[in-house]
């Protein structure tokens, strides 16, 4: 396991990333790592993220509560529910990747059977029906999706990914908003096909994050 240290930096270099690639802007995003099964490290509320350093993050329980200075977001709970959820899940991105957004505002998944990228990185992505941020309508609304499903679009909202490391859940929301623009880009063009049936049954039909860990 890395250490707290490395894991902070980690956290700071992924938020960078994220406002770099433009699909956060502001004091958009939030991010978190697990520290220990009880012990989340989380960024703090409404800081850009290009911004931080490794001594600004938070550190809270599983019930959100900080052990020290700092005021984790109040999507946290979201991230706190995949975390209770998922023993597995290290990492959790919420971020706003615009052409995936878009799509969730349509209320359309980002289906799996057009790209092999998308089966392998991503799995099928449901649309989380919507919950008022920062309320626990949120983490209610994206319960259901968390057992089968590592990428998440929230309806109105943006996008969430689960991860097995801040790096496998930085490449997962990347990921997710390049295989977004694709889709669009063949809408464009006319629509999509699905891959053959033959190289469908060759491919991961789970989303879960051991799939891909």
């Amino acid at each position: 396991m890395e250490s707290e240290l490395k894991l902070r930096a980690s956290l700071c270099d992924a938020g960078r990333r994220l406002w770099t690639r433009g699909l956060i802007a502001g004091g958009e995003g939030n991010l978190s790592v697990r520290l220990s099964p009880q012990r989340i490290l989380t960024t703090p509320a409404g800081r850009p993220k290009d911004r931080l350093k490794p001594a600004d993050l938070v550190v809270i329980d599983l019930q959100g509560l900080p052990s020290g200075e700092g005021r984790p977001s109040s999507e946290i709970r979201i991230h706190l529910a995949a975390y209770r959820a998922r023993p597995d899940c290290r990492a959790f991105i919420h971020a706003h990747p615009p052409c995936a957004t878009a799509f969730g505002i349509a209320g359309e998944p980002i289906p799996h059977d057009l790209l092999v990228e998308a089966a392998f990185a991503l799995g099928p992505v449901p649309v989380v029906p919507f919950g008022f941020p920062g309320t626990d309508e949120l983490p209610a609304a994206l319960e259901p999706y968390l057992e089968d499903h590592k990428t998440f679009l929230l309806a109105n909202h943006g996008a969430a990914v689960m991860g097995a490391s801040v790096t496998d859940a930085l490449m997962r929301m990347e990921s997710l908003e390049q295989i977004a623009k694709t889709l669009l880009y063949a809408r464009l063009l006319g629509g999509g096909h699905s891959m053959p049936e033959s190289a469908l049954r060759r491919l991961p039909l789970s989303g879960a994050l051991e799939a891909l860990a």
